[in-house]
Parts: structure tokens; C-alpha cells; sequence
């Protein structure tokens, strides 16, 4: 309906419906009171403007009704733009468990992404129609923003850390993505492009497109020549040193901590765990990890996330 008139960007994830319908929501009730009000501040100033043989104005010294009135209807307005938005927040906000990884690292001035077999991708993101992308991301610089107004997803993505957003696409086509914080003197030139694809178009771009080693592989590649298996148990053979925590079903796991505190293990504990080991000491275990800052990139670190990942327990899934 809106797609010809410029202020509104095609509608084409599984969750932009829902959002374009909670902002028109907030519009309506908006322009409703706004309206409203505009035509009670004119009837009022016209028919109760001074006059000399003007009827004499009584003041309402106090009102039980009038005061519930305008105390329930804003409380019920304000509640429905609470609970409406918390919903929708909560839905956008958790990936489905089925979402295929696609890694993302922000740098002046380009977008750089990884799939999850190996594929490597500079400002351009093919994904097949009707599956959902789970997008782990980081900068090398300074704070970027990953937008894509066509699925209504924008996400700060931070240097020192890692933000995630997914989307599922529903509609073919071409869709532009922007970094939505201003980044430097060329901002403007950080643009990319989404292709959603069909599935057999996407499986013939896989087959055509050069691929390098899945994040996983060359993850463990680094965890190997970095030595990190010489304190890390990263097999399932429980023999061996035993200086590091296992990282064996470590993903996802609460890790005791000295001085009684807890953490889970996601990628934001691993990857300060690599660079800055002496900030959260696992129970148990000496501070003796050296650092890897300044060793690895943020590309690197997310590879030996990635690998990390697949260290499951025997019999888990």
C-alpha cells in the first residue's frame, strides 16, 4: 500500500508488519489528541473570550469524575503503548533457536561479513528468503549502527563488545543497509546491499562464490597455533593439562568465578576472557592466562568464538 510513497520502505521481514503497526498505533493517538486538543483550545477561546455582557465564568473548585477521568484514560492509553511495545521488544530482541550465524565486523568505512560456511562478504549480505539470519556483531573502531529499513532492524555495534539482531526475510529482492552512526568523515559511502534470495539462487550464489574455511575451522586453526589447547581441554579426552577451565559445553553455561560471583559464558564473557583473562578468574584456577590484546583482530577472536561453540559435552546437541 505504502511502498510508492517515499516516506515508507518496503515492508519485507517476518517482523516489520508488527513494528509499522505499533508506530501507527502511536501516530494515531497522537494526531488524535493533538487534534483534539487544538479544537477544544479554539472552542474554548472563542466561546468563553471576555466580553463586557459575557456570561460570568465559574470556576470548578474540584471534581472526583473529572479528576478519574483524566487520570484513568492516560494511565490505559500509556499501559497499551507499554505493554504493546515490551512485547514486540522481547520478540525482536531473541533470535530463534534455528538462525544460521552470519558474523559482522564494522570498520571505517565498511561492512565486513562472514557466513557460516566460510563465505566472506564486503558491504553485500546474500541470505535465502524465509530463513532466519542471526547477525553477531562487532567494530574494529569506533560505534557503527546496522540498519536495514526494509526489515525495520537497526543495532549499535559497538567496539569492545558484541551486539546480535536476526531477521527473516519474506520478500525477494534488494534492499539497502546504511550505518545509521555517524562514523567518520566517509559515513555517508558505509552503504551496503541485501539480496534476499530463492533458495535454489542462493545455493547456486554458494556454489559460484569463493569460499574460505567456515568460522569454526579456522577458529580451531588459531586455537591450535595461539597454543591455547596446552591449557584448555578442548577434546573430550578428559586426560591432559588442566591449567585453564574446559571449555568443553562451556557456551551458554553459568562459570563460578573467584569471590563468589557468576557469569555466562556468551561471546561477550569469551571474547573478554581472551583479551582481558584478569577481569573474571574462574574458580578454581590460577590467573595465569596472558592476553591476547593487540595478538588477534576482532575477525580472528570471532572465529575462535565460533569454534568455542562447538565444543559440546558427549551426547549433548
Amino acid at each position: 500500500m505504502w511502498q510508492d510513497f517515499p516516506l515508507f520502505p518496503p515492508s519485507a521481514s517476518t517482523t516489520s508488519g508488527s513494528i509499522d503497526a505499533l508506530y501507527g498505533y502511536l501516530v494515531a493517538v497522537t494526531a488524535f489528541f493533538s487534534l483534539l486538543i487544538l479544537v477544544l483550545v479554539v472552542t474554548f477561546a472563542v466561546r468563553y473570550r471576555r466580553r463586557a455582557n459575557g456570561p460570568k465564568v465559574v470556576q470548578i473548585e474540584g471534581s472526583l469524575r473529572l479528576e478519574l477521568l483524566w487520570t484513568v484514560i492516560p494511565f490505559l492509553i500509556a499501559m497499551s503503548f507499554f505493554v504493546w511495545g515490551a512485547s514486540l521488544y522481547v520478540r525482536v530482541s531473541r533470535a530463534p533457536l534455528n538462525a544460521t550465524d552470519v558474523y559482522v565486523v564494522g570498520k571505517q568505512w565498511m561492512w565486513k561479513l562472514q557466513h557460516a560456511t566460510g563465505h566472506r562478504e564486503i558491504n553485500d549480505l546474500h541470505v535465502p528468503v524465509g530463513r532466519t539470519i542471526r547477525l553477531t556483531m562487532t567494530s574494529e573502531d569506533v560505534i557503527h549502527s546496522f540498519f536495514v529499513p526494509a526489515f525495520r532492524m537497526k543495532r549499535d555495534v559497538l567496539p569492545g563488545g558484541y551486539s546480535q539482531a536476526w531477521f527473516e526475510a519474506t520478500e525477494v529482492g534488494e534492499y539497502h543497509l546504511f550505518c545509521a552512526e555517524y562514523c567518520g568523515t566517509n559515513h555517508s559511502r558505509m552503504i551496503g546491499t541485501v539480496f534476499v534470495m530463492e533458495h535454489e539462487d542462493y545455493e547456486r550464489w554458494l556454489g559460484g562464490a569463493t569460499a574460505g574455511e567456515a568460522p569454526e575451522v579456522a577458529g580451531r586453526a588459531l586455537f591450535e597455533s595461539m597454543r591455547c589447547d596446552t591449557c584448555h581441554k578442548a577434546g573430550t579426552d578428559p586426560s591432559g593439562p588442566a591449567r585453564g577451565p574446559s571449555l568443553v559445553g562451556l557456551f551458554g553455561s553459568e562459570v563460578a568465578l573467584q569471590g563468589g560471583g557468576r557469569a555466562v559464558a556468551d561471546e561477550g564473557y569469551l571474547r573478554e576472557s581472551i583479551l582481558e583473562p584478569m577481569a573474571k578468574v574462574v574458580a578454581g584456577f590460577e590467573p595465569v592466562m596472558p592476553t591476547y590484546a593487540g595478538q588477534l583482530g576482532e575477525e580472528q577472536i570471532l572465529q575462535i568464538i565460533a569454534y568455542i561453540k562447538t565444543l559440546k559435552a558427549e551426547g549433548a546437541r
